[in-house]
């Protein structure tokens, strides 16, 4: 059994996975979709679950004006929730579903919605056989983008151990965007005391703005703490 964790972009004038009034607001950031799926196989219906950061209460206004939006619920408090919508179509994710659904693939959710250029993407892991991964690569339509990050068998562990080699606390819960940042910065000693660089020094390393990094540590930040602040099974 394999798996591939893959990045999808979306270029040539086709709609981004955060296309829609609430991919576009600057009062809100889809972090993940956890679920999508349709209603039933006649029925061009879509539920989905999303992971949203930023204005809630300026989602729900979004929501109750997008026609597509059939019916919908938001779950959370502060900056972070998550929203149950009904739609009528999904666009490109519904897409990507069809394709993986056709070559037999499983997804482990969640896709995760990252920064990539000058756009957003999806960032996902789907397993199946090396034939099965291999098809449904070559069955993505024109215009998006495959970037493969990891390829390999299948560890069925849930609590493999993802953190760099010296760093405390290692955590399953970063994307491989996060994670790739979090170990260039503790390699380079943004967590000593003095730090020894600076957001600035890793957003140039990793041909970045300065604020988009500021944001992806907070993330990260907000994640690991809340992993480790979060009890241990008995």
């Amino acid at each position: 059994m394999r798996y591939a964790t893959v990045t999808l972009s979306w270029n040539d004038g086709h709609p981004d996975p955060s296309d829609g009034p609430l991919g576009r607001s600057e009062a809100i950031s889809i972090e993940a979709i956890r679920y999508l799926n349709p209603v039933s196989e006649d029925d061009d219906r879509y539920v989905e679950l999303l992971e949203l950061r930023g204005d809630l209460e300026r989602a729900r206004t979004l929501l109750e004006a997008t026609p597509e939006a059939l019916e919908f619920d938001i779950a959370g408090d502060g900056t972070h929730g998550v929203a149950y919508v009904q739609r009528r179509t999904v666009g490109p994710v519904g897409d990507l579903l069809s394709i993986l659904r056709t070559h037999e693939l499983v997804v482990d959710w969640p896709l995760s919605v990252v920064d990539a250029g000058s756009g957003r993407a999806l960032e996902l892991t789907v397993i199946g056989t090396d034939r099965a991964i291999q098809r449904a690569a070559a069955d993505l339509p024109d215009g998006v983008a495959l970037d493969v990050r990891r390829l390999g068998d299948y560890d069925p562990n849930p609590d493999r151990d993802t953190r760099p080699r010296g760093a405390p606390g290692g955590s399953p819960v970063l994307t491989d965007r996060q994670r790739e940042l979090f170990e260039l910065a503790w390699n380079e000693g943004y967590y000593e005391v003095p730090r020894q660089t600076t957001q600035r020094d890793l957003a140039d390393e990793l041909d970045l703005a300065a604020g988009t990094v500021g944001e992806h540590i907070q993330r990260i930040e907000s994640k690991l703490a809340a992993a480790y602040a979060r009890p241990r099974r008995q």
